[in-house]
């Protein structure tokens, strides 16, 4: 079946994905002047009075953007906010259909990091939270970095944490099968941009203890030369022995291989040298590192791709509309790490143990009781963090 042929026809269609509706018949003039003059005016004298209040008189409280500037757009790359519009509308969808977020695509034409991050500023007062999708490394680290500091909204970039938060789910699931300790284990993540060094950060709050990161020149070490700022910085934290490299040489003995960069780049004599029972999460698109049925045939014993088409999928699809449903709930100012944790084990905790095996560590996202078990943790751990209004 040729999916790409049939979407294109299906958006000619369509002529985009989302709408917007009101929430009310406006069917008569009372309902009119409630709606708008002079009535509406009250309302907008509440928020002047109190900002908070446009949480509670206003669609702010459950609406969001899903911004990108188009630079990396799926396997794409580089290919313009306007090209990246059918993408964006599609995540909208998702956030509706899964979590009854209202979401409103935004395709900035820009690639410089101050103007995205004041054109973002100037319209949060519109959003109860912002999505940042699809934006290249490294500057997609300091758009959410200053925006993280400007804005009192959570800023959530799903290539980063939506990643790390799904791959963190399936470890812990995965690791159930292995009878192995996280603090034990070794894990090598093949690709160090925005996903790699955010999953190796959240692998770090889940506790594992033993972590090496490679780029295509080998394995990250301290005063590894050309690494950007976000490289540099993970290196002071990967690597213990700091030992240089190729990726077959430090996917030796490792517990754990989790790739988020190229196609192909991954041999079954490189899982054969793993240890025992070893997991191997190959999410490269639409080539991952190694093939499903190449991994399973060199002795892995749980693997997980991006695709569909195989068992385990590894989707953020799990997790943004239930993490922002819980965020929006308690209208949250940020997403702090122990939020992320919660998501990844109210995903995991989904597949009841009993459940779990090497072709099932993960459960369906159209089980929408997934979604709202992840909007409760969210929401249960802004709170108790006070991080909720």
């Amino acid at each position: 079946m040729n999916y790409g042929l049939k979407s294109l026809k299906l958006h000619k269609k369509l002529k985009g994905k989302i709408t917007i509706t009101p929430k009310l018949e406006i069917n008569s003039k009372e309902i009119l002047q409630l709606v708008y003059t002079p009535g509406v005016a009250t309302p907008c004298l509440e928020i002047s009075k109190d900002v908070n209040q446009s949480f509670e008189l206003t669609s702010r409280a459950n609406t969001i953007a899903v911004v990108t500037d188009g630079t990396a757009v799926l396997g794409l790359g580089d290919i313009g906010p306007e090209a990246g519009m059918p993408v964006m509308e599609g995540k909208c969808a998702l956030f509706k259909t899964f979590g009854g977020v209202n979401a409103m695509p935004l395709c900035i034409k820009s690639k410089d990091v101050d103007e995205i991050v004041k054109t973002i500023y100037l319209l949060s007062g519109s959003f109860g939270g912002i999505n940042l999708e699809d934006i290249a490394a490294p500057r997609c680290f300091e758009i959410e970095k200053k925006l993280t500091e400007l804005c009192d909204i959570p800023i959530f970039h799903d290539d980063q944490h939506g990643t790390a938060i799904i791959v963190g789910a399936a470890c812990l699931n995965a690791i159930k099968l292995t009878g192995k300790k996280i603090g034990r284990m070794k894990v090598v993540i093949n690709g160090a941009g925005a996903a790699g060094i955010a999953i190796t950060k959240h692998l770090f709050e889940l506790g594992f203890k033993d972590i090496t990161i490679c780029n295509s020149r080998g394995i990250i070490y301290r005063g590894m030369p050309n690494l950007n700022i976000a490289q540099e910085e993970i290196s002071r934290l990967t690597n213990k022995k700091n030992i240089k490299g190729t990726l077959a040489d430090a996917i030796k003995k490792a517990d754990v291989f989790i790739g988020v960069s190229v196609g192909n780049v991954v041999t079954e004599e490189m899982i054969k040298s793993m240890k025992e029972n070893p997991i191997v999460f190959p999410l490269a698109n639409p080539e991952p590192e190694i093939s499903y049925p190449k991994a399973k045939k060199a002795g892995a014993l749980v693997v997980g791709t991006g695709s569909s088409l195989y068992p385990n999928q590894i989707n953020n699809s799990l997790v943004f509309p239930g993490l922002f449903r819980g965020v929006l709930d308690v209208h949250a100012k940020t997403i702090n790490s122990k939020m992320k944790i919660a998501a990844s084990k109210a995903i995991a905790e989904c597949i009841p143990e009993n459940k779990l095996s090497p072709e099932n560590i993960l459960p369906d996202m159209f089980n929408k009781k997934v979604h709202k078990a992840v909007a409760k943790a969210v929401m249960d751990m802004a709170i108790k963090t006070k991080v909720s209004r």
